[in-house]
């Protein structure tokens, strides 16, 4: 006799035993004792979940009662999917218009020996359009003993005419630990001990589907071992080995960038790939940050008490800034990684930032700082020109090796520091002594009518002999006072600016022949005039 998968062997054969359904599964129930089913039905949920497992056992419950004749053998029937009054038809393989013309003509056949004709509809949004629109009147309004039950994975592809005319359920993810649970069931019957450890890291696997990780056992199974162990589902499954993984969590966690490059290296050489170890990575993260923020006996983790003390242990080496960080640096990583030319290049990188987390500078922090006035020395403008004695030669490189490289937009070094900036009297020292140090001619001649008057906090208040201070001589001067001070130091005058020459009104420009003339000749029109003469000859 040929060997049966667990997931066939084990299929649940009542409500009671569809596992993270028990919602849906009492309401099914109930319908059935009330005699209050709908003529139509939509499953809908991922592979795995239990929906044609619930669609079986549901059509058993409507169409097998006790008075019924050969009642037994007509259930084992509907749960092995050959019942006469029970069809089940695979949308994928049968979607085209004449399969639901076919389906519409049996409609109309009266059940064999069952109460109600019931069809079963698989991967439903398979069907085409066409014949979906061919079994609208026929769902909406089918005979009194036919019934239909569709199940989908993808149920935003059948038409919303045809779910309208359904009772529309969910079929929700089952949770780890309730497949876990069950796994340890099956393998207790199997008569095969199993590793908590390794129970949870398969169901992991299934990721809320029940086949998935039955096919998972079942592979495991096949090995032959009497006692399956957490390093045997990995080595069988290819998955990234625990320990090696602890070992560059460890290596971050102790900001050493070459232990995690080394322990990165022993993992992928044990044939992990970067994506995979990426993966291992990120959820490795997650449970810690988890464990950090809702406690080690979180329900949110489905682990073992084990599991989680080796994870809470790890997760008090990090805050949780720290771990989101690090999930986000794994995400870029694997996302650059596909679409870069060097994969472990940017993968080494990514780890190396994640050792080196500490060292590097917090933005946030460093906008939060104050900042610090530095003092520095007062720089005066010169149209000196060095002489040879004060010019250190540059010695000539004896070959293109020993040239120095140097670039050819080089920045000036800043002057260092001399001056104490703090204080009305630092600011008036730091004038005097801007005044004094002008040497060039131009610098002179800037400062020869010019005093400070007042100094309050950061401002200075000059006044001019000529009355009129320039604007670009005063923007000139509160350059040079705030490089000096280290901080923006704001020059006023209490004189009026000279601003240049007054424009006039472009009303004064009207009658001038020339200005006519630039007018016809551009279709140009007149938005202000500046210097010269108006109509009336006055001076502009």
């Amino acid at each position: 006799m040929s060997y049966t998968v667990l997931a066939r062997r084990y299929r649940s054969r009542d409500f009671d035993e569809v596992i993270g359904q028990a919602a849906i599964a009492r309401t099914l129930q109930r319908a059935v004792e009330q005699d209050r089913t709908a003529h139509a039905y939509l499953f809908c949920g991922t592979r795995g979940v239990g929906k044609t497992t619930m669609a079986r056992i549901f059509a058993r419950a409507m169409n097998v009662s006790d008075d019924l004749q050969d009642a037994e053998l007509i259930a084992e029937a509907i749960m092995r999917g050959d019942d006469l009054d029970v069809i089940e038809i695979d949308g994928a393989s049968n979607r085209g218009v004449q399969e639901a013309r076919d389906l519409i003509a049996g409609a109309g056949l009266s059940p064999a020996r069952c109460r109600s004709r019931i069809y079963i509809i698989d991967e439903v949004h398979m069907l085409t359009t066409e014949s979906f629109n061919t079994l609208l009147k026929t769902m909406e309004e089918p005979p009194e003993h036919v019934k239909f039950i569709l199940c989908t994975t993808e149920p935003h592809k059948v038409l919303a005419t045809i779910q309208s005319r359904c009772q529309r359920f969910d079929f929700k993810p089952i949770p780890s630990k309730l497949i876990a649970d069950h796994l340890r069931d099956i393998v207790t019957r199997e008569g095969v001990e199993v590793e908590e450890a390794a129970l949870s890291r398969v169901a992991e696997l299934g990721n809320g589907s029940m086949r998935d990780a039955l096919s998972v056992m079942d592979r495991l199974l096949a090995g032959g071992d009497a006692s399956i162990t957490l390093e045997e589902v990995e080595v069988t499954l290819g998955l990234p080995e625990a320990a090696l993984i602890n070992d560059v969590i460890d290596g971050i966690a102790s900001c050493s960038a070459g232990d995690t490059l080394r322990s990165a290296e022993k993992l992928l050489a044990a044939g992990t790939s970067i994506d995979q170890a990426l993966g291992s990575l990120i959820e490795y993260f997650r449970r810690m940050l988890i464990v950090s923020t809702c406690g080690i006996d979180t329900e949110v983790l489905d682990l073992s008490c084990e599991q989680r003390e080796g994870i809470a242990e790890r997760a008090a080496q990090f805050d949780p800034p720290s771990l989101v960080h690090a999930i986000a640096v794994c995400e870029a990583v694997a996302r650059q990684g596909r679409l870069g030319a060097s994969a472990r290049a940017v993968f080494d990188a990514g780890l190396v930032r994640l050792a080196l987390a500490g060292d590097l500078i917090d933005p946030s922090k460093l906008a939060a700082a104050p900042v610090m006035a530095t003092p520095k020395r007062i720089a005066v403008e010169s149209n000196e020109t060095p002489t040879k004695k004060h010019a250190k030669p540059k010695p000539k490189p004896k070959s293109k090796r020993d040239k120095p490289a140097v670039s050819k937009k080089s920045v000036p070094a800043k002057p260092t520091p001399v001056l104490p900036v703090d204080g009305a009297d630092s600011l008036e020292t730091i004038w005097k002594q801007l005044v004094s140090s002008a040497t060039s001619q131009a610098a002179k001649a800037a400062f020869e009518g010019i005093q400070a008057i007042k100094f309050d906090g950061d401002i200075v208040v000059i006044r001019s002999d000529g009355g009129a201070v320039p604007a670009m001589l005063l923007e000139r001067i509160e350059t040079k006072l705030s490089d000096a001070a280290g901080r923006r130091i704001r020059v006023q005058s209490d004189s009026p600016l000279d601003e240049g020459p007054p424009a006039l009104s472009p009303q004064d420009a009207a009658g001038d022949p020339c200005v006519e003339l630039v007018k016809d000749l551009f279709d140009a029109t007149v938005i202000q005039v500046r210097g010269g003469t108006n109509n009336k000859g006055e001076s502009a």
